[in-house]
């Protein structure tokens, strides 16, 4: 049961082959079996992924039908859930209940999914490998001594390792796309307003994007229409028409215009990887694709524009967290800033401390135009890059990242190390368009991504290109050893 798809597990649920609540307690037990060696899982909800099973089986015996009714799932810990622990991966919000549900919580339990539990996740979304959460560091399923890829790991690592078909996650930076690859799965970064962030804990509010995270492109779809749309709540929410994802993906490639970036495969690209990636491009040839090169001129100053924009929007969004409100609180203050000084002190990471010094630095009052607005006006050179890029060609293509997974701990004395390997997933978060990343091979036994990026309000595109090179090829069947 554990090995379907969504896509399956919503055939076998219409076909009657099993009920959603018998599904429910085998995903459970093998959650409470594996997990531990995984810690892919900050919160297990045990009593209401029952009774969200059984009232999903009793819509069915009535007649209702839906891809997602009864299909198991689990969220990102960003998500508020109500009355449900929602962490964000810290200590800061260890003992914090939401008191109300994501509208991507609530639209997804309204199509009927059932939600086992909320997954690990780099601290505040703040990480590319998974290890700053303050509940330990996620494992590899493909290999356990290396990293799952941030800040959605716990997502990954869960879907990855067959603890459930699908997850929700978020991408700030890459932190969809980077995971997928390094686990073998294929996710999702929506465009910017696609997918409402109410309720989504906020780490940079012009760059968070909610999305799916699974094993194949035809489940991404599935997730994603029940994730999408416009929600009067979120001011950066899009009103735009939700096409139906899952009715797109048998299109043919046949003339296709797949660009690729010359700058893409730099010195900094693992040739094992640029290898794999070529030969993606041949398998997308044969199905009628036509390759054509591009340049993307402004991508080498992309990785500093990030890490300007992104911890400055950090400094002002946490800076709700002050020991007052809500959130933890130190011992026996001595007065209001020793109270804000051991709260935040004790309640944020190292990763975290670090993002919001550099942001507060950043906007201060000598350092703003030198640094954040120069880093706005690169974000406009990324955007424009891209806009002249798809009045060539329909999609990019890449890879997902530089290298491999690494091993955990391996670039932890060395944060900018680790902040290249987004190096190629950024930009789309930069210029808030749609990006994919789907398996395409192993080096070393650890699996890599390939990514595609569509122009706005184009991830049926995205979903249709993955759907077609995966009818074709097989990485993204495989699994880890174990699981």
């Amino acid at each position: 049961m554990h090995q379907m798809t969504l896509a399956e597990i919503a055939r076998g649920l219409a076909d009657k082959k099993f009920s959603s609540e018998e599904l429910t307690k085998v995903l459970l037990a093998r959650i409470t079996q594996l997990d531990p060696q995984l810690n892919s899982f900050i919160s297990l909800t045990e009593e209401l992924a029952l009774e969200q099973a059984k009232a999903a089986d009793a819509r069915r015996a009535n007649g209702e039908s839906g891809a997602l009714l009864g299909a198991p799932i689990a969220h990102k810990d960003l998500f508020c859930t109500q009355g449900i622990r929602t962490s964000c991966g810290s200590k800061m919000l260890d003992n914090f209940k939401a008191p109300y549900d994501a509208t991507v919580v609530a639209k997804l339990a309204a199509a009927g999914a059932v939600t086992l539990g909320k997954t690990n996740m780099d601290e505040f979304a703040m990480g590319s490998a998974n290890e700053s959460s303050w509940y330990g560091a996620v494992k590899n399923p493909w290999n356990l001594e290396h990293v799952p890829g941030g800040s959605s790991g716990g997502s990954a690592a869960a879907v990855a390792a067959r603890l459930l078909p699908a997850a929700t996650a978020t991408d700030t930076g890459g932190s969809i796309r980077q995971p997928a690859a390094f686990t073998n799965l294929t996710g999702l970064k929506p465009t910017y307003g696609r997918v409402s962030r109410w309720g989504m804990i906020a780490y940079a509010s012009s760059l968070d994007q909610g999305g799916p995270l699974a094993r194949t492109a035809e489940d991404c779809a599935i997730l994603l229409q029940g994730m999408a749309g416009f929600d009067q709540n979120d001011s950066t929410s899009i009103d735009e028409p939700v096409p139906d994802y899952s009715a797109s993906l048998g299109d043919s490639l046949q003339g296709l215009r797949i660009g690729v970036p010359k700058e893409y495969f730099s010195a900094g690209l693992d040739p094992r990887i640029a290898e794999l990636i070529q030969n993606s491009i041949k398998e997308l040839q044969k199905l009628g694709a036509v390759i054509k090169e591009i340049s993307l001129p402004n991508m080498q100053h992309a990785i500093p524009a990030y890490y300007v924009i992104a911890p400055a929007e950090a400094s002002s969004n946490l800076s709700r967290f002050d020991g007052v409100r809500f959130g933890h609180r130190c011992e026996q203050p001595k007065d209001l800033i020793d109270l804000y000084k051991r709260s935040r002190g004790e309640g944020f990471g190292p990763e975290v401390q670090r993002r919001i010094m550099v942001g507060a630095y950043a906007l201060s009052a000598g350092y703003y135009d030198a640094y954040y607005l120069k880093a706005q006006k690169i974000r406009r050179l990324v955007k424009n890059d891209f806009m002249a890029a798809f009045n060539e060609v329909d999609i990019i293509l890449g890879p997902t990242t530089p290298n491999p997974a690494w091993k955990l701990g391996a670039k932890n004395s060395d944060p900018v190390a680790a902040y290249l390997e987004d190096v190629y997933t950024i930009t789309a978060n930069l210029a808030g368009l749609p990006g994919l990343s789907m398996p395409a091979g192993f080096v070393d036994g650890l699996p890599v991504g390939v990514q595609l990026l569509a122009p706005y309000f184009q991830e049926g595109r995205l979903l249709n290109v993955a759907h077609q090179y995966q009818l074709h090829t097989d990485w993204h069947t495989r699994t880890p050893q174990g699981f």
